[in-house]
């Protein structure tokens, strides 16, 4: 017999749900054969069998909240064994709650593979420290629906009638763990933070312009579109440097300063917000910062972000621009202390040399942790990231 238990899942990652069983009570499973999907704040993951057998027993039905070392299943490698009563959703057979006494130590038997699900959405970054979260059970009135974030199985409370035109319906729906998560971080980051944000804005007219001149020989050379998001992550680099206290995080009363550059880049996910991190990102040049973008875009995109995708980080970029924002005011992602925002590319009148001409201007927003970074490191480290957008052959010169 093989106990199936809730394995490591990543960094901070200790609590997961169980999103819907891909097998039930008395089904043969192959090695690498899914079993369960498990649904946690990053990313949902699926379970696969490490060794073929029958499934003799399932100890947690769909929706369930567990904890790492937690019984799920248990298989057969004879083939041995009746399949129990059924339990809940997806035909998988339902047995007692287990007690604490029946936790197991995570083992060998089963591995996590990506699924094509929507990974989590951490707030404007990318790390999120898990809690212990009450289930929510549904009233009388509702049932859980299940979203395109959690699949969720509906339970067997009564479903809201059909009602005439112009009633005033509610429905009550199960936050995903990937939701709560949202939810809980955002009040985290504003009250452990003293958190402000400066503005400036870029006109980014060389930019468009160095992108028009070399779009066709860049693609044709490195197989990808040439953006804007590159020149931004060399820029922020670039000023980091000289503004070391913005790529640092606090640890009790002391400053640790990265002298690494881990860039988290925000992508607008199906479930929300994903931080996928570009690790080491001073190191690559214009064309390998834009494939790895291109390919955490894609992933986020197909549900394939991985936990160590999103692992870490020491300063993000997110870019509301995307959607149409004109300006906001980017949350902080804990323990970053520092977060930069762009915005839509619009054409504004602005003066030049005396003259009133029109250029395509971006407000540049930069949120910061004012415990450890002054107002006048904030704006100047703002300015030098404009400073280099504006003159872009400066990135060349640094380096």
């Amino acid at each position: 017999m093989t106990n199936i238990v809730v394995p490591e899942l990543g960094e901070s990652v200790v609590e997961a749900r169980i999103a819907r069983w891909l097998k039930k009570a008395g089904d043969q499973v192959e090695v690498g054969e899914p079993l369960v999907e498990l649904e946690t704040e990053k990313t949902n993951l699926e379970l696969s069998a490490e060794k073929r057998g029958v499934i003799t027993s399932i100890a947690r039905k769909e929706g369930d909240d567990v904890k790492i070392g937690e019984l799920l299943a248990v298989v057969d490698e004879n083939g041995a064994g009746a399949a129990p009563a059924a339990a809940s959703g997806n035909g998988a057979a339902k047995k007692a709650e287990p007690t604490a006494e029946s936790k197991v130590a995570p083992t060998s038997e089963a591995k996590i593979a990506p699924t094509s699900a929507s990974p989590i959405a951490p707030t404007s970054g990318s790390a999120i420290a898990p809690t212990s979260e009450e289930r929510i059970a549904p009233t009388p009135e509702a049932k859980i629906a299940p979203t395109r974030d959690s699949k969720v199985a509906p339970t067997s409370a009564k479903p809201i009638a059909p009602t005439k035109a112009g009633d005033r319906t509610e429905e009550r729906v199960r936050m995903t763990k990937r939701r709560q998560t949202i939810a809980r971080r955002l009040v985290e980051a504003q009250q452990t933070a003293a958190m402000l944000t400066t503005f400036n804005e870029a006109d980014m007219t060389a930019i468009m312009a160095l992108r028009e001149r070399r779009k066709e020989s860049f693609k044709k050379e490195f197989g990808v579109g040439l953006g804007i998001a590159s020149f931004f992550v060399k820029a922020s680099i670039a000023a980091l440097r000289a503004f070391p206290a913005l790529n640092a995080e606090i640890q009790g009363d002391e400053i640790v300063y990265k002298h690494y550059f881990d860039i988290g880049m925000a992508v607008g996910a199906e479930g929300g917000l994903v931080v996928p991190v570009i690790r080491d990102a001073d190191r690559m040049n214009f064309p390998q910062i834009e494939i790895a973008i291109r390919e955490f875009a894609k992933k986020a995109t197909d549900g394939t972000l991985t936990l160590d995708d999103l692992r870490g980080g020491t300063f993000t970029i997110t870019n509301g621009g995307v959607f149409g924002s004109l300006l906001s005011t980017p949350i902080l992602n804990p323990p970053q202390v520092a977060i930069l925002g762009l915005h839509k590319i619009q054409d504004r009148v602005v003066p030049v040399k005396g003259q009133a001409v029109v250029r395509p201007m971006m407000y540049l927003a930069l949120s910061y942790d004012h415990r450890i970074v002054d107002g006048r490191e904030a704006v100047q480290f703002l300015v030098k990231v404009k400073d280099y957008i504006e003159d872009p052959g400066n990135l060349l010169l640094e380096g």
